[in-house]
């Protein structure tokens, strides 16, 4: 038996460092967590666990080339003339902005999710904006912080109060989540969870609140209010670091507890048990989940929640997703052209592509037959016969089986890399740990190729993308230099100062003078819901054996049901186990119910990114209109009927 130590390059919080055993005939037979890594310690989820058997599971085995209604194996030779004709062609008659390169973070790895953009840069191709999963929170933290780093997710055992805001961690980060219960056992540390869903998270929590869906904002605005006339909040914190207080008093003090309870549904005695542990326990964590913001008002709902340690006089008492000083623009290329891609909204891709905008789609990273919304919009646009579409995947994806050719990629298993992490900082070479299992080619190669084809003459588009991480990790490692890292070190990523704030006052800003400047509210503002009579708002989030859409191969399909609250199941003559329809103007799916309490009345939620029963995927019922702040999606605000077929 051989170990390898590596690191897992999913677009996960916890970034685990594994240990990899090989059996002495060099075939994976083993995955677990790296002991000595101060975030993984010694555990991985159970996708991280299953990774040696999804290596040889469904894999794109070798090129493939439409012809007719068939596949066609072809080598890869064959398999760049024929994508580099077509781009060429597409590129001449009708220009760049007709090319799109659609992707995203299937594998963070640098030189699988970055690197390959030099290609696009080169050429300026159309991009997307990267927005589908969390630019609005970004951008609405950013509005008041400047940027929207906060604590590193190692800090938690010294904390006294966590409160996971929107964020199921004991499923989407499980390591976060131990993190956490390690606070509680050697700190006596409060765990608070607020969810609309009784989640993991919350049956574990020891104080859960339940506001209605997209009402955070009102719920922010009752708590600060309360915390205000109690005066649990720093005012020479405030004086010194903030700006816009007397605004967000203001703004807050319109929020009754009578005013909450009827917006949020959350009984006034929650938001003082919330406002009281804030007030006692002075080293808190307000740990901002990803799905907050996937709603109509999802950047105002997660810079709403950020507001509330800076009144208990905490620099960047929140956590959403970290960054680091590493300038990716000198691995993407875009730092090295003068071309400016154009840039189109990454939600509404659906209308984009059926509108026939696109002549040509490389899809790399992601299953967007699935993860992008209107999906009836988005396959349609697929299937034109004036649309070329090249995906580059390492396994059978519903987006792969409707390719012109499909390029087979390796795993992370079968190649180096380096990810960022963005929940801990720290870092080290996930290295290769088996020579690839199919005739597969690294990103990195195949852009270099297709730039030769297409005879472009720029020597940045043929650096070695080693050369490339080294210059954009130049001052950001701690601990030892890129030499070390590259021969297994484990090294530290720089943190940005927790008291360094990019907005125009230098300061926190409550009231948000930006956002003024950009026709935006100062303050975020919550909105009614739009639900119709007899609608639901429908729910989706991630489920632990499932990453995205990968791991069906190895755990089976995402279960295609709905959670439904008996009383709405009882007055629909719903039982348990059966078949209902969910519905709305933009299409509908068939799944099973399951009748709980986990959801309360009015509200229904479902695996993230099924396929209903039919094989109809969740997001035909999804709005494909970006969120006005950051481009976001509007997931979480999804309104349907829900109708029984035997009624």
């Amino acid at each position: 038996m051989r170990k390898v130590t590596t690191v897992c390059t999913r677009d996960c919080y916890d970034t685990c460092s594994l240990v990899v055993t090989l059996a002495g005939s060099g075939k994976p037979v083993a995955v677990k967590g790296h002991p000595d890594h101060l975030m993984t310690r010694g555990f991985t989820c159970p996708r991280g666990a299953k990774d040696h058997e999804r290596l040889f599971k469904n894999r794109v085995e070798a090129p493939l080339l439409r012809v007719g209604n068939s596949l066609e194996k072809i080598n890869w030779d064959q398999a760049l003339e024929v994508v580099a004709q077509k781009l060429t062609d597409v590129l001449e008659n009708h220009g760049p902005e007709a090319v799109l390169y659609l992707a995203y973070a299937g594998n963070i790895g640098l030189l699988t999710e970055v690197y390959p953009q030099r290609l696009w840069n080169g050429i300026g191709a159309t991009q997307t904006d990267w927005a589908i999963c969390s630019k609005s929170g970004h951008k609405g933290l950013a509005l008041h912080y400047g940027d929207s780093y906060g604590i590193t997710a190692t800090e938690l055992p010294d904390k006294d109060l966590l409160v996971f805001w929107g964020f199921n961690a004991v499923a989407s980060s499980p390591h976060m989540w131990a993190l956490a219960r390690e606070a509680r056992r050697s700190n006596s540390a409060q765990i608070i969870a607020v969810d609309p869903r009784r989640s993991r998270t919350a049956k574990a929590a020891d104080l859960w609140i339940q506001p209605r869906p997209g009402t955070d904002i009102a719920l922010v605005y009752g708590l600060v209010n309360y915390l205000i006339r109690q005066r649990h909040i720093d005012q020479e914190f405030i004086a010194e670091w903030t700006r816009g207080f007397e605004r967000l008093e203001e703004k807050a003090s319109q929020w009754t507890p009578e005013r909450v309870k009827q917006v949020t549904g959350v009984a006034w005695k929650d938001v003082e048990r919330l406002g009281e542990a804030y007030a006692n326990r002075k080293h808190s964590a307000t740990m901002i989940g990803i799905g907050l913001q996937k709603c109509d008002q999802g950047a105002d709902q997660v810079r709403a929640v950020s507001l509330i340690p800076a009144l208990l006089g905490q620099h960047r008492g929140f956590y959403y997703a970290n960054s680091y000083p590493i300038d990716k623009s000198l691995i993407s290329g875009k730092a090295l052209t003068d071309k400016v891609p154009g840039e189109v909204s990454q939600v509404a891709c659906g209308e984009l592509v059926s509108e026939g905008r696109f002549k040509f789609l490389y899809i790399s990273g992601m299953n967007p037959c699935l993860t992008i919304p209107n999906q009836r919009a988005f396959r349609e646009g697929l299937s034109r016969p004036d649309v070329f579409v090249v995906v580059h995947e390492t396994h059978w994806t519903e987006t792969a089986r409707r390719a012109d050719i499909i390029l087979p990629a390796p795993t992370y298993l079968e190649k180096d890399d380096l990810v960022i992490p963005w929940s801990h900082n720290y870092v080290r070479l996930s290295a290769r740990v088996v020579p690839p299992v199919t005739d597969s080619r690294s990103e990195a190669w195949l852009v270099q190729r297709f730039a030769r084809k297409l005879g472009l003459v720029h020597d940045w588009l043929y650096e070695d993308p080693w050369v490339s991480v080294e210059r954009a990790l130049d001052g950001a490692l701690v601990g030892g230099d890129f030499k070390a890292m590259m021969s297994g070190e484990m090294l530290r990523l720089k943190l940005k100062k927790s008291q360094g704030y990019s907005t125009p006052s230098g300061k926190i800003e409550f009231y948000s003078s930006s956002a003024k400047e950009m026709g935006l509210e100062g303050l975020p503002t919550q909105t009614p819901l739009d639900v119709g009579d007899g609608q639901f708002i429908l729910l989706a989030s991630a489920v632990p054996r499932h990453t995205s859409t990968q791991f069906r191969e190895v755990y089976g399909p995402i279960p295609a049901e709905v959670t439904v609250n008996p009383c709405d199941a009882d007055r629909l003559g719903i039982e348990d186990g059966a078949a209902v329809i969910l519905a709305n103007d933009r299409g509908q799916l068939q799944v099973r119910a399951v009748i709980s309490d986990a959801v309360p009345v009015g509200v229904l939620w479902s695996p993230r990114q099924i396929e209903g029963l039919e094989g109809v995927p969740q997001n035909c019922l999804t709005s494909s209109e970006p969120q006005v702040i950051g481009g976001g999606p509007r997931f979480n605000s999804t309104a349907v009927a829900l109708i029984c077929p035997e009624s």
